[in-house]
């Protein structure tokens, strides 16, 4: 496993592709999530060799296809060239999240409707061995009384990941989203590291209820010590995950920091103290 940084999950915007790998970096990160948008302007070639100049391995790439919007035919007619530009760099992990109700359709009809979306998107990327994290989302606050219930556990998600069939598709497994939908540490046990594609970890707010927890208001690994990582941790270890390990705080302190240095250091901290406690070092 590996501590790879999200700038924008840490409020930092607008940095470049130079920028980023240079903030990860300098601020101890060993890999870093990226845009493969921002990859395909500068090429295949120079884009891999930004990571391996300075040392930076891969982490996930955000997929650039708004399958959630009418949109999503002209950008899955995109998919291909940016697929093309990750596979020839070796960047072999993409990711999105998937929401866990609908103010329109019940659950037969959207785990149809996202069936046939998210298998579209697999298919392209299994042509050229990219594997496909899809996050569950946990909260009890996305899923009021008033909309229809979706997939928002690990065993949901994977059933999802089986009907699309492709054999790419796997979590994007959070934290967060793990603890918040009720989840155990002991789930982990029940699933093998290749149905992990990226993981993501985050801390809670101290004094909240369940129901309370709100997705956007997280706090950085180990600030808490609400959400069980050490043992969180532990868990992927003994499955020999060796991939990607991004925290996603969504915190307002540290977004509100102006300095990405400082944000970016301080989030490091973060992950080395997570990796203390859970006996990585």
């Amino acid at each position: 496993m590996y501590k790879t940084l999200s700038s924008g999950a840490i409020g930092i915007r607008g940095l470049s592709l130079s920028e980023s790998i240079d903030l990860a970096k300098a601020t101890g990160f060993a890999g870093l999530d990226f845009s493969i948008q921002g990859a395909a302007e500068l090429g295949a070639g120079a884009a891999q060799a930004l990571f391996e100049d300075a040392g930076i391995k891969y982490g996930a790439w955000g997929l650039p296809v708004r399958w959630n919007t009418d949109d999503w035919r002209a950008d899955l007619a995109e998919l291909p060239r940016y697929v093309a530009v990750a596979a020839e760099m070796g960047a072999t992990r993409t990711s999105t999240w998937c929401p866990p109700s609908s103010t329109e359709r019940e659950f037969d009809e959207n785990f149809a409707w996202h069936l046939e979306r998210f298998r579209a998107i697999a298919e392209v990327l299994n042509a050229q061995g990219i594997r496909f994290g899809i996050e569950f989302i946990g909260p009890q606050s996305l899923r009021p009384a008033d909309r229809h219930s979706f997939i928002y556990t690990m065993e949901g998600m994977l059933e999802l990941a089986a009907a699309i069939g492709t054999g790419n598709v796997g979590l994007l497994l959070d934290a967060w989203h793990l603890y918040t939908s009720g989840g155990a540490l002991d789930d982990l046990d029940k699933i093998s590291k290749s149905d992990i594609v990226n993981v993501h970890v985050n801390d809670a707010p101290e004094g909240l209820t369940m129901a309370e927890y709100n997705d956007h208001d997280r706090r950085l690994p180990c600030e808490t010590g609400v959400i069980p990582l050490a043992g969180f941790m532990g868990k992927l270890a003994a499955l020999g995950y060796d991939g990607p390990v991004t925290p996603e705080p969504f915190s307002a302190r540290i977004n509100a920091i102006e300095d990405p240095h400082e944000a970016a250091t301080e989030t490091a901290a973060s992950m080395d103290e997570l990796w203390r406690v859970a006996g990585l070092d």
